[in-house]
């Protein structure tokens, strides 16, 4: 895929969507992923956590996994090992979002081919605060 045409899927993404699980939020708030959560609810986006340790995260709700979740996702955004991704896929096939999210830092071909399979759209190894600042030049 071409660096625009995936730039533009990207873009299109980010702009139909409303709901964003975040899965390894932590209650931190120097952690990396509790800073994009926020940074994502100052966006517009309605964003949960899915951490089995924590309930909230500032003001986001935290569910402990996500089949907890008692409404439709949009975006799963993961902010975990790339050996850990396996241990979710079974619970994103069932959520069925519009897309699997893999933040910069993490890929796992092999066990996000289920997802791709089912037809969920995926990006790994990308920064989706990156991907939203770039997207508003669209």
């Amino acid at each position: 895929m071409n660096d625009e045409k995936e730039l533009r899927e990207i873009c299109g993404l980010l702009k139909q969507s409303k709901t964003i699980a975040v899965i390894g939020l932590s209650s931190n708030p120097d952690r990396t992923s509790r800073q994009i959560a926020e940074l994502l609810v100052t966006k517009g986006y309605k964003v949960v956590g899915v951490n089995p340790l924590i309930n909230k995260s500032g003001d986001i709700e935290v569910y402990p996994d996500l089949s907890s979740i008692p409404f439709d996702i949009d975006i799963v955004d993961v902010f975990r090992r790339s050996e850990t991704i396996p241990d979710i896929i079974d619970d994103v096939i069932r959520k069925k979002p519009k897309a699997l999210w893999l933040q910069q830092g993490i890929r796992n071909d092999d066990a996000v081919k289920p997802v791709v399979d089912k037809g969920i759209y995926t990006i790994q190894d990308k920064c989706i605060a990156v991907y939203y600042n770039l997207c508003k030049a669209f």
